[in-house]
């Protein structure tokens, strides 16, 4: 369905910065060149690595004094040959929104998750409509709502964007970047010289005093091509569906990259790809995830016939052992609609069996799916496990 290739779409136009200059100078080159993403080179002008805008804002890192190799990290490399259906897996698998092209050992440009999706668009799939991809019924909150319940939210489902209403009206919409940007990043610049002992209530303050309005949005029936070139003429990540002035849906680059990782791909299977940061999974774990996949698989091969789970794994916080809590999101996309679950814990293999039971459940209480209980006859599985250090 997607004919075009990295050669078609990736731009030889980027810039890059020194692993030893500070962050202080990559934040500066990052807002004056309005990108994202900067590929990372060593003394000898060799590629290393990459170093997102994101990465640093989320980071306590002083910039004045932090080395830009202390947030960098490794990516996926990508030919001018590969497909865009691969690029997308990659991009999804990694967290990482542009990356790097190579001849041979030659860096000579990088691709975006922009040109990815514009490039897709132009075919027939960007006839497709919105409400065929968009993750329906999103969560939303009051404009009264504290900043906590976002970010409890955002914690819980592993969300990043979610609409406001008043009313039920559409009225604005939060995302973590804005969060991170216009509440917790002042607060970690307080100077010395604040009253000491001070605290400011951040999470008791509204949401209506940082969401973003107006917001862009679209109608179920339009065109992924048209909701596309809105995200790239307002240079945001999501758009908000809605239906007679109500949020009916919310639609993301995610949203957008998850049907085309999954295209060039071999039909009539159900397969699980993981994104994994900063947990690791041993042998042992990895056998009880593949049993439990497995035996999903079994269970709806047969109805189903084919559909991708993606698993989103990510450590977040510690204990009081000093454990790291980990986040496990799925998403379950298949021909007769999208399904999600999370659940959070300490052991791999039970956060994910937890979500995977949490997620079993969507599916029997959905009208459009049946159970079916008898084993399929032939089923094919295919799990990859990242390098935990993308």
């Amino acid at each position: 369905m997607v004919p075009s290739i990295v050669e078609d779409v990736f731009s030889t136009n980027f810039k890059s910065v020194n692993k030893e200059d500070t962050l202080s100078a990559c934040l500066s080159l990052l807002k004056q060149e309005s990108t994202p993403v900067l590929i990372v080179v060593n003394s000898k002008g060799k590629y290393v690595g990459v170093i997102a805008h994101r990465w640093i804002v989320r980071s306590r890192s002083d910039p004045a004094t932090t080395k830009v190799e202390t947030l960098m990290r490794s990516a996926p490399t990508v030919s001018l040959q590969d497909t865009l259906s691969k690029v997308a897996r990659l991009m999804i698998t990694s967290g990482v929104s542009q990356l790097p092209v190579f001849t041979g050992d030659k860096l000579v440009g990088i691709v975006t998750d922009d040109a990815v999706i514009q490039g897709a668009v132009v075919g027939k799939w960007g006839s497709t409509k919105v409400e065929s991809i968009m993750t329906k019924k999103p969560f939303i909150v009051e404009e009264d709502d504290s900043v906590g319940t976002v970010l409890s939210l955002f914690r819980e489902h592993g969300i990043s964007h979610v609409p406001v209403v008043k009313d039920s009206n559409l009225v604005g919409i939060v995302s973590i970047k804005d969060l991170i940007k216009g509440i917790f990043q002042p607060r970690q610049r307080q100077k010395v010289g604040d009253i000491s002992g001070e605290k400011y209530p951040v999470l008791n303050i509204s949401v209506k005093g940082i969401m973003i309005k107006p917001v862009i949005t679209v109608l179920p029936e339009t065109t992924l091509k048209n909701a596309s070139e809105q995200m790239q003429k307002f240079k945001i990540s999501s758009l908000v569906v809605i239906s007679k002035g109500r949020p009916a849906g919310i639609l993301t680059k995610r949203d957008l990259l998850e049907p085309l990782a999954e295209m060039d791909m071999p039909k009539q299977r159900i397969t699980v790809q993981f994104s994994v940061k900063g947990v690791e999974i041993d042998d042992i774990q990895r056998g009880f995830i593949m049993e439990d996949f497995e035996s999903f698989a079994r269970k709806y091969q047969k109805t189903l016939e084919s559909g991708v789970l993606f698993v989103y794994m990510k450590t977040h916080g510690t204990n009081y052992k000093g454990q790291r809590l980990i986040h496990c999101r799925l998403q379950f996309r298949t021909r007769r609609g999208s399904f999600f679950s999370s659940s959070e814990g300490y052991g791999v293999e039970t956060i994910f069996h937890t979500a995977l039971v949490r997620l079993e459940r969507q599916l029997l209480k959905s009208q459009e799916i049946a159970h079916e209980p008898e084993y399929a006859k032939k089923y094919l599985r295919r799990i990859d496990f990242p390098s935990t250090e993308l």
